[in-house]
């Protein structure tokens, strides 16, 4: 593993590191986007089997994340209690409001919908998407610290599992203070895993 960056040059990196993962991403095909997807949701079935006490904060897709849709049907059709997050504000804690499959959306920042009629809930678990992850644990997101700023901000924390393909994993993303660890990776290409990796 290389030398941490610099404090100074941490932004950078992160920034470069986002770009070049993204990429990766982006370069998948449709069909193993699809077939890796399938695999998530089969490992989310068995790390989350049901039960109606849990509340699973979801997500709706863009750029060519893991597309859980479909799972997120299934499961609320079964009577499962499904969130998405709620972004309005730069620099603010995400909100979560129930959904329901045919709930009328509106838009976010960045154009990202959410249920416009849910009620405001809390999640006991959430599926945060990933640009990157390390072997800590530790997520790289876009950039705008929403999940790790609402993290610090819910008791009880709410179990986080990271959800991306297995391009994005990497070396280390230098965590920092503020940076909160999640508690499962599911890729669609190895076993879900907990903790750190040895």
């Amino acid at each position: 593993m290389r030398e941490p960056p610099q404090p100074e040059d941490l932004a950078r990196w992160r920034r470069t590191e986002r770009e070049r993962l993204l990429a990766l991403r982006l370069a998948l095909s449709a069909e193993r986007r699809t077939e890796e997807t399938v695999k998530i949701a089969r490992d989310l079935d068995v790390l989350l089997p049901g039960g109606q006490s849990e509340i699973v904060s979801a997500y709706w897709p863009i750029r060519a994340e893991p597309d859980l849709r479909p799972w997120m049907h299934d499961r609320a059709e079964r009577g499962a209690r499904i969130a998405l997050p709620v972004a309005l504000a730069p620099g603010q804690p995400l909100t979560f409001r129930e959904w329901r499959p045919g709930a009328r959306l509106a838009h976010g920042l960045w154009r990202i919908p959410y249920p416009a009629d849910g009620l405001e809930i809390t999640p006991t678990v959430v599926l945060a998407p990933v640009v990157g992850f390390d072997r800590q644990g530790y997520r790289l997101g876009y950039g705008g610290g929403f999940f790790d700023r609402t993290l610090a901000g819910l008791s009880p924390r709410p179990r986080v599992i990271g959800i991306g393909y297995a391009c994005a994993a990497i070396d280390s993303i230098f965590p920092q203070p503020h940076d909160i660890p999640m508690d499962w990776i599911v890729t669609g290409s190895a076993p879900p895993w907990t903790g750190p990796l040895a």
